[in-house]
């Protein structure tokens, strides 16, 4: 790569690519707060299921909810939330958790639509920016009376192709990005599912013998 290309882009063009700078500081930005966000909630999902699974055949939605507090993040957020619910309003339960999910989920997906929205524009800047840099070859040449020969008329239409290259780059940057986080959050969402059946399995048990729940909470001791 001829570096000269480069620089005069800096040099002349700074204004047209000072916008997919600003898109690729904020992609950077966004993928290293996404993924402290996520490591710092990342949990044993499977491990918890299984225990959580095994209190609630034992009827004791007080080591339940311990539990839930114990695992810590947001599942735990969610599962304790979704206990107390359980608890407290029993016929409301899928509303109430939907709500829970649904607020979670906020939390999961915030500042991914600035990914989404990079990765749409930025090709379009970069394109913006090659276009201006040829109307300003394209004068330049009109100016020289047509005495310019055909290395500088190469040399400001590859300068003019940096501008798209950088939007390109910034751009695919972006959608995969993008495309890793949103997996995470459909992980995420899929626990919510599954924690939700799980407390209603529990809630249809208790509806249909609530005594029979309660005399195994009384005979097995939590752990």
């Amino acid at each position: 790569m001829d570096f000269r290309l480069l620089w005069f882009a800096i040099q002349n063009d700074w204004l047209v690519l000072l916008p997919i700078v600003i898109c690729s500081v904020l992609t950077v930005a966004v993928a290293i707060e996404r993924k402290f966000f996520y490591d710092k909630n990342k949990r044993d999902v499977v491990q918890f299921i299984h225990r959580l699974q095994r209190e609630l055949q034992r009827g004791s939605l007080e080591n339940s909810q311990m539990l839930s507090g114990q695992l810590g993040g947001i599942i735990g957020e969610v599962s304790e939330e979704g206990i107390r619910v359980l608890a407290e309003q029993p016929e409301s339960f899928e509303r109430s958790y939907d709500i829970t999910a649904a607020l979670a989920s906020r939390k999961l997906e915030k500042n991914l639509p600035i990914l989404g929205t990079i990765a749409t524009i930025a090709p379009y800047l970069g394109l913006f920016g090659t276009v201006v840099r040829i109307l300003l070859t394209f004068g330049d040449l009109s100016k020289a009376g047509g005495q310019t020969g055909a290395p500088e008329i190469m040399f400001g239409i590859g300068s003019a192709l940096i501008a798209t290259a950088f939007g390109l780059g910034v751009a695919i940057a972006a959608v995969a990005l993008n495309n890793y986080f949103q997996s995470i959050v459909n992980r995420y969402e899929d626990d919510f599912q599954l924690l939700k059946l799980l407390f209603l399995s529990f809630a249809d048990e208790l509806a249909l013998n609530p005594a029979g729940v309660t005399e195994r909470h009384q005979a097995q001791p939590g752990y």
